[in-house]
């Protein structure tokens, strides 16, 4: 198999935050040419590199707001997050948890630092995706899955270990259940090691450096940067220089018109507005 060369490798952007809990780097669409269309059906990622919380009897984060026509993956590094919706899902999600949440035809949420983390403070290390639904399951009914890291299936090699979250890995399934195919891989290489996956050229394909250093494509992967893979062979590949970890996620695009505005992902400028409408009549329960 070919090895897929690198199209973009973007460097973190100026961090901001999101609420007061949530500081990050915004690597798509803001920076990548194409945008969402690029991306598909990757939507959005936000990440959060690793940041040092002060103690506080306040428990900072994002309060209430609505989401409708995707779906969001949480990605806990480093520190807790306590989340609800009003359908019913939530938790806490812990170091190395994920929790995926389907908003689909629509729901409310909140997302805060933990009491516990709160009070003691410390270094903060997340990630947000937003992942695309097909027109056919836009308004499908709310649902959520918290994946315990424990949970996680994994491939382990002498210098490799891969948690597959969702699609596989060399045979072995993921535990995430998800509408259209993906892959989302977290992979932790000893120095020296390299990885590889096979994936479909036509996936839209993207890495995230969490720590370490590493050689993609003849080009220099630093820590807390995002690649781009270009859509030309059938494997993605990743050398470690250091000891590393990195998010892999490969997807089969959804090609369908992408409308977002805030908090919606729908198809149509019509839909959009019926999101509006329905959020503001209390459609989407409450929380």
């Amino acid at each position: 198999m070919n090895n897929r060369s690198i199209h973009s490798i973007i460097p973190p952007p100026q961090p901001h935050f999101v609420g007061d809990g949530f500081r990050v780097h915004n690597f798509f669409p803001s920076h990548v040419q194409g945008g969402m269309i690029k991306t598909d059906p990757f939507l959005l990622l936000d990440y959060g590199s690793p940041h040092y919380f002060e103690p506080s009897h306040h428990q900072r984060g994002v309060d209430v707001h609505p989401h409708r026509g995707f779906e969001t993956v949480t990605f806990a590094f480093k520190g807790s997050v306590a989340h609800k919706d009003s359908s019913g899902g939530g938790g806490i999600i812990g170091e190395g948890d994920i929790q995926w949440m389907t908003a689909g035809s629509g729901v409310l949420h909140e997302e805060f630092h933990t009491e516990e983390f709160a009070k003691t403070g410390g270094e903060f290390h997340m990630a947000q995706l937003w992942v695309n639904l097909p027109a056919k399951d836009k308004m499908t009914k709310p649902k959520y899955q918290a994946i315990k890291n424990e949970s996680i299936p994994r491939y382990e090699s002498a210098d490799c270990q891969v948690e597959i979250v969702a699609g596989s890995h060399r045979g072995i399934k993921g535990i995430a259940s998800t509408f259209t195919p993906i892959d989302m891989l977290l992979i932790t290489l000893n120095k020296g090691a390299i990885f590889e996956h096979a994936c479909p050229s036509s996936y839209t394909a993207i890495a995230v450096n969490i720590k370490g250093n590493a050689i993609m494509g003849n080009q220099a992967f630093p820590e807390h940067h995002c690649a781009i893979f270009a859509n030309d062979g059938e494997a993605l590949q990743i050398e470690a220089r250091e000891d590393s970890r990195f998010l892999l996620l490969a997807g089969e695009p959804i090609r369908e018109s992408i409308v977002a505005a805030g908090p919606f992902v729908m198809n149509t400028r019509e839909e959009i507005m019926q999101a509006f409408e329905d959020y503001s009549t209390g459609a989407f329960g409450a929380l």
